[in-house]
């Protein structure tokens, strides 16, 4: 998932009605679902899978666009491993109609037979644990339902609030623990399963799954999904509406609303060669398609990296191909997260820090050093500013969390991602890429399709790279990163553009002369030319700044009229700071139009800072709260109550 911006000491805010983390503490010796089942050390979840666990999902559901509800039923084939008398799923807000044992799957003549369930009293960020009766020599287990109005996985647009205006659309967002709201399952990360499904939509509309996928509508409505692959629950993903589709290349393509496609295929070009140069690094694709899905623009995140099929954001079509990287970090994880899984929301850095790095690896091989340190220079500046945010001394910030009794959103942020990522780098520089690559290689490989703790990582980083040398651990300082608060003393953080006459070290220059009114106009527009060198320039502007210096600024560059996200969210950022009320109108449209949290959120609390601000803020809340999904606009709610 790639949220950029992320900001550290907003994740409190986050806290989506089917979204929890009430916390563990796993041993070093616990493992997960992998072959035989262990005790599942997972606090997110009330399933208890060394019991019963679900194996397999066939699911056969509609999807009612009018009473915006998910209706249907979800057949899973389990292991009764205890051949006790229950097994535990989650459920956040759903109405269960009835519970039947066999039926489909145990055999010719087999019928369901209904049988008792009961659901636990509501835990905060948690919903309830569905107990269902079962007999020992039970192996499916038939649950009937409807998703609650509340769902927070779901996200119901009209057709005014789509690209092309003619019909509603639906996108799921599962991660972390919100499939419980639009699915009954053992929602934990831990919890692998394949899955099968039937979905009924209305006939103009197409539906696309986390799973193998149709290319075009047909005439019935009627649509069958097939994932061959075990998957967490987090991953399971449902999408419908006015759909269409096309080709990269033979295993690679764009799905979007006809409007927004033609803009799509020529912004995401480079998939193929993407998914080419991921596979050189450290093995092969192992999901057959590789596709993205164009979303509105509600989608809350720069993308989310459902199996065979990501969503994305359209925020990142920028016309010339400058913020793709996205696309690197989404497709990275089909590796580092889908095939590689964290076992729990406490090792939530085991999926984002091993999939920033891989990203930058990508980046780098196909646009070079100079971009991959840039990617690196914004990422030593967001961890910074996590640091700073947090405290250097604050618990949140060591790599293995706790979030005892809150939610699990308080884990997405530059800890996992950012200082995950330079534990990696750090390695990487000390061993060298000769060692490191086979080793990340490796981990792929003998890891494929488990979810994993920090405790099993630090375990294989032992066994198969540090092997016994005493001096090499030592300099590794795998205590420091994992268990230490802030950000070791050995960390390598990008040097090569700080160099005496590298590129941020002229830009830092020029900034620094800008400020003081003296300012060699033509070397600036030398030196500040590419997207991800103005976005740095901006980040590197001194405090105050004039509404002179800003008017310059954007009659040189046209800031306010930028289409890249992350210039004009730095941009506009500086606008509200400083009063510059000529990008008035544009962060008003931008606000209202684009529904990425970590985009729209900084905005807002910059307007808090004043009077004037706070109530422009709520004025044009108003208008655009109807546009985002429900884990942004609960977090804006908290944020301007």
């Amino acid at each position: 998932m790639k949220l950029l911006k992320k900001l550290s000491v907003l994740a409190p805010l986050l806290v989506a009605p089917a979204i929890i983390l009430l916390s563990c503490n796993p041993s070093p010796k616990d493992k997960t679902m992998s072959g035989a089942i262990p005790v599942l050390n997972d606090p997110h979840s009330f399933a208890k899978p060394e019991l019963a666990v679900a194996e397999h999902l066939d699911l056969d559901i509609k999807v009612d666009f009018e009473h915006q509800q998910v209706s249907g039923r979800a057949s899973w084939k389990i292991s009764n491993k205890a051949k006790g008398k229950e097994i535990i799923f989650d459920n956040s807000g759903l109405n269960i109609s009835k519970i039947t044992l066999g039926g489909r799957g145990e055999g010719s003549g087999s019928e369901e037979q209904e049988t008792t369930f009961t659901v636990d009293k509501d835990v905060k960020y948690l919903g309830t644990g569905l107990h269902v009766a079962i007999a020992p020599a039970t192996k499916q287990v038939n649950i009937y339902y409807s998703s609650g109005k509340d769902a927070g996985a779901l996200q119901w647009l009209n057709p005014q609030q789509t690209a092309g205006k003619k019909h509603p659309y639906l996108f799921t967002q599962s991660e972390s623990i919100a499939a419980r709201s639009w699915i009954p399952c053992q929602d934990s990360p831990g919890i692998r399963f394949t899955y099968n499904a039937k979905v009924s939509v209305p006939k103009e509309l197409l539906a696309l799954m986390s799973a193998e996928n149709p290319q075009k509508k047909n005439t019935t409505g009627v649509y069958e999904f097939k994932q061959v692959h075990p998957i967490p629950s987090y991953l399971l993903a449902l999408a419908v509406g006015d759909i269409a589709f096309k080709a990269v290349d033979s295993r690679t393509g764009v799905y979007a609303e006809p409007s927004a496609m033609n803009k799509s295929i020529y912004e995401f070009a480079d998939m193929g060669k993407m998914v080419d140069a991921a596979e050189k690094l450290y093995g092969p694709y192992r999901w057959g398609r590789y596709d993205l899905l164009i979303l509105p623009p509600s989608f809350p995140f720069g993308g989310m990296e459902n199996p065979n099929l990501n969503f994305i954001t359209p925020t990142i079509i920028a016309g010339d191909r400058s913020l793709v990287s996205i696309i690197c970090h989404e497709l990275a994880h089909s590796w580092s997260g889908n095939l590689v899984t964290n076992a729990s929301w406490n090792d939530f850095w085991l999926n984002e820090g091993f999939t920033n790095y891989f990203e930058r690896r990508i980046d780098e091989t196909l646009y070079g050093k100079e971009e991959a340190e840039i990617q690196e220079e914004f990422g030593k500046q967001a961890l910074e500013a996590a640091i700073k945010d947090m405290g250097a001394d604050n618990k949140d910030t060591r790599l293995k969390a706790d979030f005892t009794g809150r939610s699990a959103d308080e884990g997405t942020n530059d800890i996992a991602y950012e200082k995950g990522y330079f534990f990696l780098r750090t390695i990487e520089a000390i061993v060298g890429r000769a060692k490191f690559d086979p080793f990340l290689r490796s981990w792929f490989d003998s890891h494929a399709f488990q979810s994993v703790s920090t405790e099993q990582f630090v375990a294989f980083l032992n066994e198969s790279l540090i092997k016994g040398d005493a001096a090499l651990e030592k300099k590794i300082g795998i205590k420091d990163w994992i268990y230490g608060t802030g950000v070791p003393a050995n960390v390598v953080y990008p040097k090569n553009l700080w160099s005496k006459d590298g590129k941020f070290t002229k830009i830092e220059a020029l900034a620094a002369g800008f400020y003081k009114n003296k300012l060699d106009t033509s070397a600036l527009k030398q030196e500040v030319a590419t997207s991800n060198e103005k976005r740095f320039f901006i980040s590197r502007l001194k405090s105050p700044l004039s509404l002179a210096q800003m008017a310059f600024l954007d009659k040189e560059f046209k800031f306010t009229a930028s289409n890249n996200t992350d210039i004009q969210l730095a941009w506009y950022t500086l606008a509200i700071k400083y009063g510059y009320t000529t990008a008035d109108q544009r962060i008003k449209d931008y606000l209202i139009e684009n529904g990425r949290m970590w985009h729209i959120i900084p905005l807002y609390k910059e307007m808090m800072n004043t009077p004037e601000g706070l109530k422009k803020a709520k004025e044009i809340y108003k208008e655009a709260r109807p546009n985002y999904h429900p884990m942004t606009y609960k977090a804006i709610d908290e944020l301007l109550k």
